[in-house]
């Protein structure tokens, strides 16, 4: 599986132009700090992210890793197409979900509404989408997204991130099942190079980001997991 991920990784890689937004971002994990039930989670996560638009939809991707002083100790990626050769807001959109350590595939389909003001300073995306977990106990399900971009203070600043709502029948840690999971990792971002006196070739971000969960994974109840971060960007 892993050499499946950094295979299919180096395909999307390579179909990347100029015409593409990329980043590699490089994040502090602070969960091991906040909760004793996260003693093993990994310090240190690295995310490729990229997204394209072109005449017939958009595609979008992005690998979190996650490392130990072993090297690679997890791995998660997603990948989605959005497709409309339409003039209503509405794609129809399809991704797929999956990764390292005992995550089940995940395969979506459904529709997406898209909205940005003129200048692309201000970004909002909803999808309602069916998802089949496989190899869940219950593999029919559904997925409410909401993702979002604003940047302000004339492009030194940036908010960013999603927020999933879904289905899914799982056991925590301790026994106790579940059947719906929350999940948001909103970013918040400087972008040096926007300032005065900062070379504009200089594509570096400094920042933030945040997961917010509720009976996420192995666990029970909230939990907030905040990182320190950096980004380049392509």
């Amino acid at each position: 599986m892993r050499k499946l991920i950094f295979s299919l990784l180096a395909c999307c890689m390579l179909a990347v132009n100029a015409a593409a937004q990329v980043d590699i971002q490089l994040h502090y994990d602070l969960g091991r700090a906040l909760y004793n039930s996260l003693n093993t989670r990994p310090w240190v996560t690295t995310t490729v992210e990229m997204f394209k638009a072109d005449k017939w939809g958009s595609t979008y991707f992005f690998v979190d890793m996650d490392y130990t002083d072993k090297g690679v100790d997890a791995a998660y990626w997603e990948i989605s197409r959005e497709l409309k050769f339409w003039k209503a807001p509405i794609s129809a959109h399809v991704e797929y979900n999956g990764g390292l350590n005992y995550i089940n595939n995940a395969f979506l389909g459904g529709a997406a509404y898209n909205w940005n003001s003129a200048d692309f300073s201000r970004v909002f995306g909803l999808q309602l989408l069916y998802k089949y977990i496989q190899k869940n106990p219950k593999p029919h399900n559904f997925q409410l997204t909401g993702t979002w971009t604003l940047h302000f203070l004339k492009g030194k600043c940036t908010f960013s991130g999603f927020a999933d709502f879904w289905r899914e029948k799982h056991t925590d840690k301790n026994g106790k099942n579940h059947d719906f999971i929350f999940l948001s990792e909103p970013q918040f971002w400087v972008n040096l190079n926007k300032f005065e006196r900062v070379n504009d070739d200089l594509q570096l971000s400094v920042g933030t980001e945040w997961e917010l969960s509720t009976n996420f994974a192995t666990r029970n109840g909230f939990y907030y997991i905040p990182t320190l971060a950096m980004k380049w960007t392509f």
